[in-house]
């Protein structure tokens, strides 16, 4: 602002009043003005860098002050301290473009939280919640605390978590995530978590974290500078020697001030982290955006990563009298009063089949040895072979693959239900693009599960016989050590990408070169990780990588056009075409395109995925339909 009216004021004085004679200092004083108070400042600060020996592109802007001021020209040096101090407030405003998402997280919660004691709801602040407390979360309100469902059956929008533009259902036993939109039910949750150790608390201090750090692209814009300082300072000295026109020197130091290369880079990194974040994507350390686009060896974990983490039916085995059908119907009836992971699974089954349950009674479960019930004249029990008599674990097959449960009915042997790990609906899809689209080179699958079941995965997705042009590798049996082994020799082969989302998978994602926790994985691999995904769909994975590539082409684009054009600028100025105040303005118009360029990354183009999903019916975005 004192640039811009110090200017305006010399013009005025200048141009307005042609036929008055005013004197030298009264039209020069405004400018005076100018280059002590916002020249001097920066002049300062530049030469305590160059006594750290901390030489950046940024130097050039201090030689000009210092040369228009030598040269009485103070209209042009002005100039440079409009570019400057300009520059830094276009940086401002394109951080707090960018850094949108991150203030938009912030407001979003609410200051006070509906707190349910002895009967009554009163008010408190959120630093008064304890876990265990009961939170009544009313139709449109936002949660402000981590918990489960108690009371009522609603729905909750959580599409600045997840990405995808679903409301989830909500019943007693939901899990309940702070910063999610409430539908049109009250809702009461018993907090799980503190506020400041909430999952939103959690992403405020990723995305702060991420825009603290600095990133390996901005030390990319100081190498750039190395050279592109004394080339500035070479021509410029070239251009006073050979023509005798100390003018020029200044000129061509005027259009060689690098704000480009100082500013579009980091908010093309900060572009792309905002844009990240809205696809569902917190980028914890910004340098994997960068490093992403140079991965060519992808390490996929199995279990919740390729798979979706649950046991489904794939059959029924009926043992002497009974049938299919009726053992899958008192199963259900049974374990429909279970939480136990392969209760949901036999429940799906039933009702895929439309087979009517019957209601069960004098129901025990107790831990470790199955559930048992009366259902009508029946009594059932789901147990496992190990809990069977010597006669009847005899008459089963030897176990192939996956988990197994086993029917009783009044004590005698009447079915065994085979399980398996789903592969997600979209994992096929998604390891077919990868050579073509990304230029992954090798593809690694890693388990700690045993061979059979990694191997019968594999050939689900299509990874046995294997890809076309994809070195494909399976590794079953994998210790957390040994996971990190693996990951350490192939990073040493070159760059590595792991996708894991298990506490077992930390240490792999810290030791790749790049780490990404697919799901709302637990604390440990979020620390671990340089992003995390909180949606469970491959498709933001694959978002991840083209966000990656788009920033590290924008960044160059910003950086080295810019330099391009001031070089072309350089030229001109040192030929004479261009005096020093001309080249000010050119420079400045070269900056404002420059970070315009760069500010396109924090907008979301038309689409950021080029492989198909399979059609998901329903709202479950993880099983297959």
């Amino acid at each position: 602002m004192l640039a811009v009216a110090g200017m305006a004021i010399h013009c005025f004085l200048r141009f307005a009043f042609m036929p008055v004679s005013w004197p030298l200092w009264a039209l020069q004083a405004p400018l005076w003005v100018v280059l002590a108070l916002g020249g001097i400042p920066l002049v300062w600060g530049l030469l305590r860098k160059a006594l750290r020996r901390e030489f950046g592109s940024d130097l050039l802007a201090g030689i000009s002050i210092l040369t228009s001021v030598a040269l009485q020209e103070y209209l042009a040096g002005s100039f440079v301290v409009l570019m400057l101090s300009g520059g830094e407030a276009l940086e401002a405003y394109a951080v707090g473009r960018a850094s949108a998402v991150l203030d938009a997280l912030a407001r979003r919660m609410p200051n006070l939280a509906h707190l349910q004691k002895e009967g009554q709801v009163v008010d408190a602040t959120l630093e008064q919640i304890q876990v265990g407390d009961r939170v009544v979360v009313f139709p449109h309100e936002i949660s402000p605390v981590d918990g489960l469902v108690v009371e009522g059956r609603g729905s909750m929008d959580e599409s600045y978590l997840t990405g995808e533009p679903y409301r989830n259902e909500k019943i007693v036993g939901s899990e309940v995530m702070s910063g999610a939109i409430n539908g049109d039910s009250s809702l009461t949750v018993q907090a799980t978590a503190l506020a400041k150790d909430s999952r939103h608390a959690k992403i405020m201090e990723v995305m702060r974290d991420s825009e603290e750090r600095r990133p390996q692209m901005r030390r990319l814009g100081d190498q750039m500078g190395a050279w592109y300082t004394p080339l500035a300072v070479t021509l410029a000295l070239l251009a006073w020697v050979l023509s005798g026109e100390p003018r020029r020197f200044l000129a061509v130091l005027v259009v060689a001030t690098p704000c480009p290369l100082l500013i579009a880079i980091p908010v093309a990194i900060i572009g792309a982290i905002s844009l990240a974040a809205r696809r569902g994507i917190i980028v914890r350390d910004p340098s994997v955006l960068e490093q992403v686009d140079n991965c060519r060896t992808m390490i996929l974990d199995k279990t919740g990563t390729m798979t979706c983490g649950r046991a489904v039916l794939t059959s029924v085995t009926p043992f002497e009298s009974f049938r299919e059908e009726q053992c899958l119907s008192l199963a259900a009836s049974l374990e429909r009063y279970s939480r136990h992971p392969l209760a949901q699974a036999i429940s799906q089954a039933a009702r895929q089949r439309g087979l009517v349950l019957e209601e069960a009674q004098a129901i025990r479960e107790a831990p470790g040895k199955g559930m048992v019930g009366t259902i009508g004249e029946f009594e059932v029990e789901l147990t496992g072979r190990k809990k069977l008599e010597p006669a009847q674990a005899e008459r089963l097959a030897a176990k192939e693959h996956g988990l197994e449960a086993v029917l009783l009915v009044d004590g005698k042997l009447a079915a065994v239900f085979s399980f398996h790990d789903e592969p997600r609906a979209d994992t096929r899809n998604f390891l077919e693009h990868l050579h073509v689209n990304h230029r992954i080179q090798k593809l690694m699958v890693v388990s700690g599960d045993r061979e059979e079941e990694v191997r019968f995965l594999a050939k689900q997705v299509g990874l046995i016989p294997g890809l076309p042009d994809v070195l494909t590798e399976l590794h079953a049996g994998q210790t957390p050590e040994q996971k990190v082994a693996l990951v350490r020799a192939e990073t040493l082969l070159g760059s590595t990408l792991y996708i894991g989302d298990g506490i077992n998978d930390a240490p792999a994602l810290a030791a790749a070169t790049v780490g990404l926790a697919l799901g709302q994985a637990s604390d440990v691999t979020t620390e671990a990780a340089g992003a995390v995904v909180l949606d469970s769909s491959l498709k933001r994975v694959d978002e991840f990588m083209h966000i990656g590539r788009r920033m590290k082409r924008i960044a160059l684009q910003s950086a080295v056009g810019g330099m391009a054009l001031s070089v072309v600028g350089m030229v001109a100025a040192a030929l004479g075409w261009l005096p020093p105040l001309a080249g000010a303005i050119a420079q400045e118009v070269i900056d404002l395109v420059a970070v315009l360029n760069a500010l396109r990354m924090a907008y979301t183009p038309a689409s950021l995925s080029d492989y198909q999903e399979p059609y998901r019916g329903g709202s479950d975005n993880t099983g297959v339909r």
